[in-house]
């Protein structure tokens, strides 16, 4: 015990009273008593107590404990993680175990023993203070999950498609179905989830995101479900998977196209039954998550048996939402390019104050290959390096979409070789760095890699 436990007793019996106070006091900090219970109130008021002593008859002749489980009930409105141990006579053992249903912690019988009074108190401030700690973390957990489920990022969209987004968003958000978002890479997917969190029954709880393209295909099982010390080498301790983790919340599951086949059905089952199991455990663990599901993988591929298991897409996308790319809403390219260059001239205390009339009919014109997210880099860039308040089309030194494309001299004309085009010149640029590349084409380095591989680089 530290130096500084507050003890209360409260009990009509002058001489129990004194007794309690002198055993008690040897043994912590402050001993406050009371013989009347009305008193409690005012004496709570003044500082909590780690532990309230209470008896459970007040007045002659009262032997119900009825006034002491009134005060009880009092005692935990005041404070919800009081801890009450309760003062009886042998005879109204009963009425002390009703009392523990209605909220004591426990109780002793009088005459007491000296050494099982203090192990209670003991125990009783122990388990106080376990109650203090544990209700500030959850405090602190919702504060923190409610800082991480707000983005710094906005979704923005006046075309009609992104309005009709907004509308889904709107109707699915406060229930507890599960999402499936669909679209190319840089499109805003995880915008999208997390406005989904934003608007649900769980806000307070955590949004948790995991990048499946970016999971070694084999730790996949580990870092969804978790795993025990010595599943495998290399798990050294007891591992908590992320399902578990974002219980109470929403767990956003990003490219899910990349989720290896045979834990698919691990997955489904999880799903099914809300329950993980570790892996090296044979023991299930209930979880509590919704489940916002996001991939570039085309409506087509996903519906491939050979490829996804159908029954859990069923499960996933009982809402689906699919996300136009950018090209084909160029009406809100000035409003994110806007917002981006304010953003960013506040970001780097630059004096940019305008987009010149040539420069927002250049960046109109681009294909955007990498979608929202690469407009967001090449605004970014151009604030850092323009001269001057107003951005110019000399500072998106974008690709340009006539080139000859290399495997067959004709020029680039479908989307597919603009693609390659965009990945050949970014990689041009940076000298053949994939994380650069990758980073001005707003794309992430699994899927450049992908791109990569389909394009023959």
């Amino acid at each position: 015990m530290t130096a500084d436990e507050r003890i209360l007793i409260v009990e009509d019996d002058r001489d129990i009273l004194v007794a309690a106070k002198l055993l008690l006091k040897r043994h912590f900090a402050e001993v406050v008593t009371a013989t009347e219970p009305e008193r409690i109130p005012e004496l709570m008021a003044v500082a909590p107590f780690d532990a309230v002593l209470l008896d459970m008859n007040f007045g002659a002749g009262e032997r119900s404990g009825r006034e002491g489980l009134r005060w009880l009930s009092r005692i935990l409105e005041l404070d919800r993680d009081a801890v009450v141990i309760l003062i009886t006579a042998y005879t109204a053992i009963d009425t002390a175990v009703e009392a523990i249903k209605l909220g004591a912690i426990d109780f002793v019988a009088k005459p007491w023993q000296n050494e099982k009074l203090i192990a209670t108190v003991q125990a009783a401030i122990k388990l106080r203070r376990s109650r203090v700690e544990t209700a500030r973390l959850k405090d602190q957990n919702q504060e923190l999950a409610a800082h991480l489920s707000r983005s710094s990022e906005t979704m923005l969209g006046e075309s009609e498609t992104m309005r009709q987004v907004f509308r889904v968003i709107t109707k699915a958000a406060p229930t507890d179905a599960n999402v499936l978002i669909l679209g190319e890479n840089g499109t805003g997917k995880e915008l999208v989830a997390r406005e989904i969190h934003r608007q649900s029954m769980r806000a307070s709880g955590v949004f948790m995101s995991v990048d499946l393209g970016a999971v070694a295909e084999t730790v996949v099982p580990s870092e969804l479900f978790g795993h025990r010390k010595g599943a495998f080498t290399g798990a050294n301790e007891n591992r908590t998977g992320r399902f578990q983790a974002a219980s109470g919340g929403t767990l956003f599951l990003d490219e899910l196209g990349n989720i290896p086949r045979h834990v698919q059905a691990v997955l489904l089952t999880a799903l099914e039954r809300r329950e993980v199991v570790p892996v090296g455990s044979n023991a299930p663990v209930s979880v509590d998550v919704r489940v916002i599901s996001a991939t570039n993988v085309s409506r087509k591929e996903l519906g491939d048996e050979a490829t996804f298991r159908q029954d859990l897409l069923y499960r996933l996308n009982t809402v689906e939402i699919e996300l136009p790319p950018l090209r084909e809403r160029r009406e809100d390219i000035p409003v994110l390019a806007e917002h981006f260059m304010r953003t960013y001239a506040r970001k780097y205390g630059r004096p940019i104050q305008r987009l010149s009339q040539d420069a927002m009919a250049t960046i109109s014109a681009y294909p955007w290959p990498g979608n929202v997210r690469s407009l967001k880099h090449a605004l970014e860039r151009a604030v850092i390096l323009c001269e001057g308040d107003t951005l110019r089309p000399s500072d998106f030194p974008l690709p340009r979409v006539e080139r000859v494309a290399p495997e067959d001299g004709r020029p680039a004309t479908t989307l597919a070789e603009v693609e390659r085009e965009a990945i050949a010149s970014a990689l041009e640029r940076h000298a053949g760095n994939v994380s650069h590349a990758a980073k001005e084409l707003g794309i992430t380095r699994t899927s450049l890699y992908r791109r990569m591989g389909k394009y023959g680089f």
